[in-house]
C-alpha cells in the first residue's frame, strides 16, 4: 500500500505541476474553435440571407406568372371563335410554363452559388467537423 502511495504522489504532482500548461491550450484551443464557430454563423448568415432573397424573387416571378395567366385567360374566353379561343388558352399557358421554368431556373442557380460560396467560406474558416450544418443542403426546396 505504501509503494502505490509513493507512486501516486509524484503522479498527481506532475499533474497538478503540468495543468497550468494544459489549461492554457485548452483555453487557446477554446479561442480558436469559438472563433471558427463565430466564422461559419457569418458564413451560415451570408447563406440564408441569399437564399431568401433568391426564394423571394422566385416567389414573385411565379405569383406574376399566375397573375398574367389569369388576364391572359379571361381574354381568352372573352372571344368569340373557337379557334382564337383555343389558340389563346394555348398561349396564356405556354408563357405562363415559360415564365416558371424560367423563375425556377434563376432559383436553383441562386440556390446552388449561396450553397456554394457557403462552402467556401465556411471551409476557410477551419472549423471542428460537426459544426456546419452543409448536410441540409438537401432540405432546400426544389423549384422545379
Amino acid at each position: 500500500m505504501i509503494n502505490k502511495i509513493r507512486f501516486i504522489f509524484p503522479v498527481l504532482a506532475l499533474g497538478l505541476a503540468l495543468s497550468p500548461v494544459a489549461f492554457a491550450q485548452t483555453t487557446t484551443t477554446s479561442a480558436a474553435t469559438t472563433a471558427a464557430i463565430i466564422c461559419v454563423g457569418t458564413a451560415v448568415n451570408a447563406r440564408e440571407t441569399a437564399l431568401g432573397s433568391a426564394i423571394s424573387t422566385q416567389a414573385q416571378a411565379v405569383a406574376a406568372a399566375y397573375t398574367a395567366r389569369a388576364t391572359a385567360l379571361q381574354q381568352a374566353y372573352a372571344l368569340t371563335t373557337r379557334t382564337d379561343v383555343r389558340a389563346s388558352v394555348k398561349t396564356a399557358w405556354t408563357t405562363f410554363n415559360t415564365a416558371v421554368k424560367t423563375a425556377n431556373k434563376a432559383w436553383k442557380t441562386a440556390k446552388n452559388s449561396a450553397w456554394s460560396q457557403f462552402r467556401t467560406a465556411s471551409k476557410a474558416c477551419k472549423a471542428p467537423s460537426g459544426i456546419s450544418d452543409s448536410g441540409n443542403s438537401g432540405s432546400e426546396i426544389i423549384g422545379e
